[in-house]
């Protein structure tokens, strides 16, 4: 023994350019409460990870306000970020029962802590889209059972966002993460049409909106059932959402959801229905 130091390995990922604003992400809070909070409830000791907070910890913040209003106590929540001086930034803001700590999708935590809920927003998009796959398996390979890892884009102010949803990857399972759904979630009142998520689509299948992908067929249908639909606007963009979104249940595709949902603009569906083709 000489006393050297153990190498500790790099982060794994690499630096987002950081930018946020206040309630960006409030779609996708709103959508992991729904999902996650009676899980949250039950488990006093759940941690959620917010991965890639940015230049500002303003949307790791706000999560963890939601989180707390939804289980009635404060939930933990440890931010990670690539760049040490961002998280030397944000460690002003801690308090207990929020953190900020340096990591990527290796998600490092304390005694090897398994999240029940990883968000990573707007993460991958400056990645290539054969680094998906990796950085899914890394992540969903971190979470505690039952957990779930809530990825992908929205647009500067929250308006406009698309993620997927993919469980946690058990330990005698397969190394590969498997998405649930795919969840569109629009801000009804400034939507022209559906297919306005198209360039937030998360990375695996933003190249995807082509003829012959499976989601371009998806937004093809949304738009068609919303020029259909179009008598309900009288009614406001909501009941013609409404209408829409029924309609292309009714054409076949595997929703997940029902009207609660789609009164706020959102929309999610079954993987299998929407996933790259070969």
């Amino acid at each position: 023994m000489n006393g050297t130091p153990p190498r500790v390995a790099p982060p794994h990922g690499t630096i987002t350019r950081g930018t946020t604003h206040p309630n960006r992400l409030r779609r996708f809070d709103r959508w992991i409460v729904h999902r996650m909070g009676s899980q949250l409830r039950r488990d006093p000791a759940a941690v959620v990870v917010d991965l890639g907070y940015g230049a500002s910890p303003v949307t790791t913040l706000e999560l963890a306000g939601r989180l707390a209003r939804a289980a009635g106590r404060q939930v933990g929540v440890v931010g990670l970020e690539l760049d040490p001086e961002r998280v030397a930034a944000a460690a002003a803001l801690a308090r207990p029962g929020i953190e900020f700590r340096r990591g990527g999708f290796e998600v490092p935590l304390p005694g090897g802590t398994r999240p029940l809920v990883i968000r990573a927003a707007n993460v991958l998009r400056q990645y290539p889209e054969a680094a998906v796959a990796g950085a899914w398996a890394a992540m969903a390979g971190r979470l505690a059972p039952g957990g779930l890892l809530v990825e992908g884009t929205c647009d500067e102010l929250g308006r406009v966002a698309a993620w997927v949803a993919i469980p946690a990857i058990p330990a005698s399972g397969p190394s590969a993460a498997a998405p649930q759904s795919l969840t569109l979630s629009l801000d009804l009142a400034r939507m022209e049409r559906p297919s306005a998520v198209a360039p937030r689509l998360p990375k695996a299948l933003i190249h995807r909106n082509v003829a012959g992908e499976p989601v371009h067929d998806l937004l093809r249908a949304l738009d068609a059932a919303w020029i259909r639909s179009a008598p309900a606007g009288v009614f406001g963009a909501r009941q013609r959402w409404l209408a829409s979104v029924a309609a292309v249940r009714d054409e076949g595709w595997p929703l997940l959801d029902g009207p609660g949902r789609w009164r706020l603009g959102e929309v999610t569906v079954a993987w299998e229905a929407v996933a790259p083709s070969a």
